[in-house]
């Protein structure tokens, strides 16, 4: 099978092509310049943006199918732009957009990776221009499902998980945390918590979903609910550092409100229906001690 991944170079899109290839698929990576990680140097390049006009409907002939783990964040938006108007291109008009050049070069199955907000707090899709773009992005990729075109959206919580050559600085700040690393970082945990999912699991469910997925169906994918004190005191504890942290219902330094789309002190928890994707669970551990060693 010839599989396209887009976003193949983040820490998801780089997790599911190694996955995905010892799985038997032949993989292609799309990224606007060239692959550096040294993992990823014998699996086919197509260079381009899906946001911009440099791909064409046959560059995308020949595929069988279309792993999308691309979208803007916070990360990605740029200053003095506005939010909304960023969000809404990028994700709400240009991932549909991409999804309906891959139908009309004939790719047969298709994932879309979008985020668990629109389906957790469905009331931020109205109040928050991120969460509303994911959210029009996934009702307008899986409105092109058809008999010959199976989409469906795979919509994960925080991932986490370490791969050599991935740029995870988001992660890595954490185990400098844990390692006492961040002079005049209040030892605290933020109130509330999350679900959490590892990027094995992620991997395993983006493969379950190619092979078995429902075409025109979001599902609602995760792991361990976990409050940020438990999840936090991971890191301490595979960094020999256990600690009992405090709550504080105030803004951390490390997890500020302005990416916390569900809120502050929000308390996030459910349980994955994973009747067909069939992904392994209790992953988040392992990932955790990876970090660590990884950073240490």
């Amino acid at each position: 099978m010839k599989t396209l991944m887009v976003g193949g170079t983040g820490l998801t899109g780089t997790h599911a092509s190694l996955y995905l290839r010892e799985q038997g698929h032949d993989v292609t990576i799309v990224s606007r310049s060239r692959v550096d990680n040294p993992l990823l140097q014998d699996f086919g390049h197509l260079a381009g943006s899906y946001t911009s006009d440099d791909l064409s409907v046959a560059q995308l002939e020949g595929f069988d199918n279309l792993v999308f783990a691309a979208g803007a964040d916070i990360r990605q938006l740029p200053p003095d732009v506005d939010e909304a108007d960023f969000f809404q291109e990028v994700n709400a008009r240009a991932i549909p957009r991409f999804f309906e050049m891959a139908r009309q070069a004939g790719i047969s199955r298709a994932v879309y990776i979008g985020t668990y907000y629109p389906m957790v707090v469905p009331e931020k899709i109205d109040t928050s221009p991120y969460v509303r773009s994911r959210y029009l992005a996934d009702e307008g990729v899986r409105a092109l499902n058809s008999s010959s075109f199976n989409v469906c959206s795979l919509n994960p919580p925080f991932i986490i998980g370490y791969l050599p050559g991935v740029h995870l600085p988001h992660l890595k700040v954490l185990v400098d945390f844990a390692a006492g690393r961040l002079e005049g970082m209040p030892l605290v945990a933020p109130a509330g918590g999350v679900n959490h999912i590892a990027s094995q699991s992620m991997s395993e469910a983006i493969h379950g979903a190619l092979e078995r997925g429902e075409g025109g169906k979001g599902y609602l994918v995760g792991d361990e609910n976990l409050s940020w004190k438990a999840y936090l005191e991971m890191f301490f504890q595979s960094a020999g550092n256990p600690v009992d942290l405090p709550v504080s219902e105030d803004e951390h330094p490390l997890f500020p409100d302005m990416i916390l789309y569900a809120g502050r002190n929000a308390l996030i928890e459910y349980e994955p229906d994973n009747t067909e994707l069939r992904y392994s669970r209790s992953n988040v551990r392992a990932a955790v001690d990876q970090l660590v060693e990884a950073y240490l």
